[in-house]
């Protein structure tokens, strides 16, 4: 029986009138299946698609101004902001996303941005509106820690073989200043850190999400001296040296969880000097004058903001923030703390905070589409025992029971990483499906998760554990079957990169359960994807998968791999990529597609390619425009 919601979406999507006018597909958008958008589905759906958030991405200490970056167009750009509430003055205007920060000086304003999604970032000095080129160009740059002065940038580059990340410094005032300080081997390295001076510098190497090296490297000489023990499965989420040399860092060792302490840079040893039990502290940042610590905690995904005294050892948390999901923290040269911050309730937003007074500061109040999220309920946090007993969580967004009664079509999905992490903040476009559609959504946190500790992290770890991430989706299912308020028969998931594996395995191993699948940049044949993805990565993706190269891993990664299984998917099909993914790339989408194709009697599978994009959609009018087919693909499948 057709739903008071379903009927009226269907009503508009098929009438003839808005068959004959449908909304206009960017040119860059190649389609396969996927029906044409109805010019009145793109005109009720307006408002969500005027969403806007800010992010704050530092200070400017010449001038107490906030830099944010926020989207006005079709992509993100950086912005200057006076004052709290200030007008947002434009900075870049480029046709990419543009990132960035302030040296600490204030007088130099350096940026990163790629061409179409693929990554190749390169680094540019900001001169009236003009980017001035800093790196070569061709090869993958990322931009590392300033000195404390303002006068040397770190960053690491493919540029001499394209698989190893070396470490480089400059000036950015002066381009000719561009130095190697550190021929590398491997994709994870980055400087954390420059030591009073400007001598020497912390580097990690990351290995996987539960192991970084640390290094001290003496920028004169390139010498690379470890620190501690390196055989240790140890992970750094963080470094900052202090203004009598203290080395402060986040780190796991002897723990399930990052803690927060000292590193002694001649020994290595760690000395925590404060924890959040169970949970991780995920950031932090240390004032100018090495007296406070601030950092953030991650408790169930929620973020709590704590101060740590260095003198007296104590910490105190600053309760006058609210429930939500904060991150990006940075001290203002004058005892100012800035921050991101979004919840259920609200897009994210840069605030600030007065550590003396408690007082917290809005900074940007981001546009809404004119609608109002405050009434939004706030995410349920599920939690359930897996086919092992391991306890696993997520978060259950509920359409109002009043406005939607009886059982409700669930969407399920899933995050990607998979070191990633489903949190309770704001759902964005999303919030279309459970404020006006009545579909409830699910968003789990499966073994492999981080926000749990190593232990957790380390539990879905090559190709013989991989399957077990898949059977936690089985639990979550009999406890949302087993939910009244839920329609056990409308059910379907999506997930992206390796959600976007996930959504594949999941309709595979639960295509019973399954009305339809959305899967986006996503991982088909293991064997493939390690084969494709870019060089500068391909190892760091081989201690999480599994190093095809061996025999039994790789007749293991074969057999978990959907796309040896594709025939058993019976639910309607949506697969969306980016043209220029240098992750997972286009070949995965291809071939499944092909496949699924292939399967006797099936519906033909939807296909959308952004041939400007690359590991997910990044331009406004792509990201509209799949949003709209999603919706008709989610009245295909969950609202007939």
């Amino acid at each position: 029986m057709l739903t008071r919601v379903s009927l009226a979406l269907a009503a508009f999507v098929s009438s003839s009138a808005f068959a004959q006018t449908p909304a206009p597909k960017p040119a860059a958008l190649t389609v396969q299946a996927v029906p044409p958008v109805p010019a009145e589905l793109a005109a009720r759906t307006r408002p969500y698609m005027e969403l806007r958030s800010a992010g704050f991405a530092g200070w400017n200490a010449r001038d107490r101004s906030m830099l944010i970056r926020t989207r006005f167009a079709n992509v993100p750009q950086l912005h200057r902001v006076a004052g709290p509430l200030m007008d947002r003055q434009q900075i870049t205007f480029e046709p990419e996303p543009v990132g960035g920060s302030w040296a600490p000086s204030g007088d130099v304003l350096v940026t990163q941005m790629d061409r179409g999604g693929a990554e190749f970032f390169q680094l540019y000095r900001l001169d009236g509106g003009r980017l001035t080129l800093l790196t070569d160009g061709k090869s993958r740059n990322s931009s590392g820690a300033w000195s404390k002065d303002g006068k040397l940038l770190a960053y690491s580059s493919t540029r001499r073989n394209g698989a190893d990340t070396d470490l480089y410094v400059m000036d950015p005032r002066d381009p000719k200043t561009d130095r190697l300080v550190a021929e590398v081997k491997g994709g994870g390295w980055g400087v954390a850190a420059f030591a009073p001076g400007n001598a020497k510098a912390l580097v990690l190497n990351y290995q996987q999400v539960t192991n970084s090296d640390p290094y001290l490297l003496d920028l004169a000489t390139q010498q690379l001296t470890p620190l501690g023990d390196l055989k240790k499965d140890i992970a750094f989420g963080g470094a900052e040296f202090a203004p009598d040399g203290a080395l402060w860092v986040l780190s796991d060792e002897d723990s399930d969880v990052q803690r927060l302490g000292r590193m002694d840079t001649a020994t290595g040893k760690f000395t925590p000097v404060a924890n959040a039990g169970r949970w991780d502290i995920d950031s932090f940042d240390l004032s100018d004058d090495g007296r406070t610590i601030a950092y953030f905690t991650n408790e169930a995904g929620i973020s709590r903001l704590y101060l740590f005294d260095v003198a007296s050892g104590r910490s105190r948390q600053v309760t006058t923030l609210p429930v939500g999901v904060a991150g990006g923290l940075e001290w203002s040269p004058w005892g100012e703390l800035g921050f991101t911050f979004n919840s259920a309730q609200g897009t994210a937003d840069a605030w600030s905070l007065n550590p003396q007074t408690g007082k917290l500061t809005r900074w940007t109040q981001s546009e809404t589409g004119g609608l109002d999220f405050s009434r939004n309920p706030s995410a349920q946090l599920i939690e359930v025992k897996s086919f092992d007993g391991e306890r696993v969580s997520g978060f259950l967004y509920r359409p109002d029971p009043a406005k939607f009664p009886g059982k409700r079509p669930v969407v399920v999905d899933i995050h990607g990483g998979p070191e990633g992490q489903e949190r309770p903040g704001f759902m964005g476009r999303d919030n279309y499906l459970i404020n006006e559609l009545g579909i409830a959504v699910f968003l789990p946190n499966v073994r492999g998760s981080t926000g749990f500790g190593k232990r957790f992290v380390s539990l879905d770890n090559g190709p013989f554990k991989r399957e077990d991430s898949v059977k936690d989706i089985g639990a979550f299912l009999t406890a949302l079957k087993a939910d009244p308020a839920i329609d056990a028969a409308r059910m379907a998931v999506t997930g992206g990169s390796y959600g976007g594996y996930m959504c594949y395995a999941s309709a595979i191993r639960y295509a019973a359960d399954f009305k339809g699948a959305l899967c986006n940049v996503a991982i088909s044949d293991f064997v493939t994807f390690l084969e494709g993805t870019q060089s500068y990565r391909r190892d760091l993706r081989r201690v999480e998968y599994g190093d095809e190269r061996d025999p039994k891993q790789r007749a293991k990664l074969l057999e978990i791999s959907p796309l040896r299984r594709i025939g058993e998917i019976k639910a309607p099909m949506f697969v969306v990529q980016g043209a220029n993914d240098p992750r997972v790339p286009k070949s995965e989408a291809d071939q499944v597609v092909a496949a699924l194709n292939a399967r006797p009697g099936a519906a033909p599978t939807w296909y959308m390619v952004g041939e400007n994009e690359g590991h997910g959609f990044g331009k406004k009018e792509n990201q509209d425009y799949l949003f709209w087919s999603t919706l008709q693909f989610w009245q295909q499948t969950l609202l007939k």
